[in-house]
């Protein structure tokens, strides 16, 4: 199991980074305002699956080369770090804004609306690169990686969840807050420098 100082970093990290309105976030505060939060739930539900997937492989593709090639994970392990660290700048310096188009939705069917969600997360190659860069360094190879992996995980699924329910159920509101001065400009600090200071952890760890 992860120790609670991996875990107090990381938690924190990853809400901020999930709660900061992106492509998932923004699906499903369109499809919450159009067809319903309970409907709405069918894409999220194929998007939890989808992280998970990508999470789970992310974490054993990296873990095998840890054990089998530590020289090269020396280098991915400062390339995961530079490439968090470019993540946050960019997150820093972000000014962007929402973007909700509207459209008729209604008649889409929940089969529909899981496959949007499943293949939203899969077919991200930025959600993969995260997943590389940001869930290996939390794991240690000196203990069953199943327990820390199934941990960490949980810790996504919970966080992603709330995340996007929080984006469905606020609807309106939400969308006027975010649009209002610099509320996502700060959001994208918090998150971005959260980000930055993981990378730097992790290239000097």
């Amino acid at each position: 199991m992860p120790d609670l100082a991996v875990l107090a970093i990381f938690i924190p990290t990853f809400f901020f980074v999930s709660i900061t309105p992106g492509m998932c976030m923004t699906l499903a505060m369109t499809l919450g305002m159009s067809i319903g939060v309970r409907r709405t739930m069918w894409m999220m539900i194929g998007e939890l699956l989808g992280v998970a997937i990508v999470a789970i492989a992310a974490v054993f593709g990296v873990a095998s080369i840890m054990l089998n090639y530590p020289s090269v994970f020396e280098v991915l392990k400062w390339l995961g770090g530079a490439y968090l660290a470019y993540i946050g700048i960019n997150m820093w310096r972000s000014t962007a804004k929402m973007s909700v188009g509207g459209g008729e939705l209604n008649d889409v069917s929940r089969y529909a609306l899981f496959s949007q969600g499943l293949v939203t997360a899969i077919a991200n190659p930025k959600g993969w690169a995260f997943m590389i860069s940001l869930l290996p360094p939390f794991i240690s190879v000196e203990r069953d990686v199943a327990p820390q992996l199934m941990l960490l995980l949980g810790v996504i699924m919970v966080t992603e969840f709330t995340s996007m329910m929080a984006y469905a159920t606020g609807g309106k509101s939400l969308r006027i807050f975010l649009s209002r001065g610099d509320n996502i400009k700060w959001l994208n600090r918090i998150a971005g420098s959260l980000m930055v200071t993981v990378g730097l952890w992790l290239a000097l760890s």
